[in-house]
């Protein structure tokens, strides 16, 4: 377990070079948030003592871990985890999984706002027993680049939409099953709308934006604490701005907001290298933060309901819809998709025990889930 925790200062502070073996790695800089020597000074010392631990056993492990946020070494399947360069100069960081399983359709899967590929850890092996399985950062999130996005909502989800298009195009995949959790939910919905012929089946997890907002008070489900407090800032700044100000004890914050986090993956890490993750996710700049706040008209609200575009996804598009027994997100989205497409596959489920991340609440009974679904496919 100790080297869990072993990489996750490595990219984040000024360069620093280091050998593994007889290869020779220079870290580069990707925001310093800090603001203080002493601060940075303790942050420096954290990072020589990971190597001083001797975490990096060799120039191979090194390319394939995730440097910066989480390592994958945990991970029984052969991984390979890149940069993926899209055309205009922005790079997309990707994990795919057993990529030697050529012979079925692909699982894409999509992380929620906040989030990275990290966070499917517990999913991984499982859902790529019997087939490829890429994940990537969001462009604006995670390690992907973080470019300036159009301000207004139509213009920052077309932009979200079209690096997923360029990133397959890039990675050769002709079709593929399109996971989505939250926002990525949210998202892989807009693809499908735009790329029809490219998705095999649509997946749906616990997704965000998708009902009207209600104009009685009453039909709106009590968010989880966490969400009130990012909800508290959203007039002021980006949803997230307080985890940067917060500097070397934005960790700390994660933990006491979402302590949570810690339990799912409790199996996986014994310490706080889950919270550490999230933490260094979104301790840059707020690229990604700020096309979320573009789209939104409040934290649980899009300002272009998917609900009012769903039908708009061509008929032979299958949809399975995955919600969280206990989530704060409204389930009565699934039944209401299905009557918008009463002529298309639709179905709805509950996972019971999970809330909104339902993938790390049950992870057993979500891995079974999907893989039935992609088991369907081919």
């Amino acid at each position: 377990m100790a080297s869990s925790a072993c990489l996750l200062f490595t990219s984040f502070f000024l360069p620093f070079s280091f050998e593994i073996g007889s290869f020779y790695v220079t870290l580069v800089v990707l925001e310093l948030t800090v603001g203080t020597r002493r601060a940075f000074l303790e942050e420096e010392r954290k990072l020589k003592r990971v190597f001083q631990a001797k975490c990096l056993c060799s120039q191979e492990a090194f390319l394939l871990l995730y440097p910066g946020i989480l390592p994958f070494s945990g991970l029984q399947n052969k991984f390979l985890a890149r940069y993926v360069s899209l055309p205009n100069q922005n790079k997309i960081w990707t994990v795919t999984v057993s990529p030697e399983q050529k012979d079925r359709t692909p699982l894409v899967m999509v992380h929620g706002f906040g989030g990275g590929v990290g966070l499917w850890i517990l999913n991984m092996d499982s859902l790529s027993a019997r087939r490829t399985l890429h994940t990537f950062d969001l462009l604006g999130f995670g390690r992907s680049s973080r470019p300036t996005f159009p301000r207004d909502p139509e213009g920052a989800e077309d932009e979200f939409v079209t690096s997923i298009e360029t990133w397959r195009e890039t990675m050769g995949i002709p079709t593929m099953i399109l996971l989505g959790h939250s926002l990525g939910g949210f998202l892989a919905t807009s693809y499908s709308i735009k790329y029809p012929e490219r998705v095999k089946h649509l997946i749906l997890v616990d997704p965000w934006g998708f009902p009207l907002r209600p104009t009685d008070p009453s039909e709106i489900r009590t968010p989880p604490t966490w969400v009130k407090a990012v909800a508290s800032v959203l007039g002021r700044s980006n949803p997230l701005a307080v985890l940067r100000v917060a500097g070397p004890w934005g960790p700390g914050l994660v933990q006491r907001f979402r302590p949570d986090f810690k339990r799912k993956f409790a199996d996986f890490f014994e310490d706080d290298t889950i919270s550490e993750y999230i933490y260094h996710c979104n301790a840059q700049n707020p690229s990604g933060e700020t096309a979320f706040k573009a789209m939104m008209e409040s934290f649980g609200w899009a300002r272009r309901p998917m609900l009012e575009r769903i039908h708009l996804i061509r008929k032979d598009v299958p949809i399975t819809m995955i919600y969280g027994a206990n989530t704060w997100i409204d389930t009565s989205t699934g039944k209401k998709v299905k009557l918008q497409r009463p002529d298309s596959y639709v179905r709805d489920m509950e996972i019971e025990g999970a809330s909104h991340h339902v993938y790390a609440d049950q992870p057993h009974i979500f891995n079974a889930v999907v893989e039935e679904i992609c088991n369907s496919v081919d």
